[in-house]
């Protein structure tokens, strides 16, 4: 029955205006924003709703995933705009001083958005994303 919609995915953020700023200036992705909802227009056609919640609670799973060719590069760039890279070390889950996993596929490092939504830039091995 549903094998021929065009499903896509969404998310809630407390403040739409802040979202689009980070969304289309600090990740650069293009954005649009309608009946006070905001859209990411994703590669590949994908696209992502965002939508207003006032009592918006983040989520405690990654939401979002970018696969990049360089993660070390992407890091790089991200942090030059501001974006701040966790940093864990648990039994299972040890990133380096800039926030990236090794050693694990995928490498992997995750950053929040304002509302608190937890995102990553990964890189498959061999870059097959």
């Amino acid at each position: 029955m549903l094998e021929d919609s065009k499903a896509f995915s969404g998310f809630a953020v407390p403040d739409v205006e802040k979202a689009k700023e980070f969304y289309g200036k600090t990740l650069g992705l293009k954005v649009s924003e309608d009946h006070g909802m905001l859209r990411l227009h994703l590669s590949g056609g994908n696209n992502v709703l965002v939508y207003p919640k006032p009592n918006h609670v983040p989520a405690t799973f990654t939401i979002l995933n970018f696969p990049v060719d360089d993660i070390d590069q992407a890091v790089d760039k991200l942090s030059k705009r501001g974006v701040h890279f966790e940093i864990y070390d648990q039994l299972d889950l040890k990133t380096d001083e800039k926030g990236i996993m090794r050693g694990k596929a995928p490498t992997i490092a995750w950053f929040k958005d304002p509302a608190g939504n937890i995102l990553s830039v990964l890189e498959s091995e061999g870059n097959g994303h």
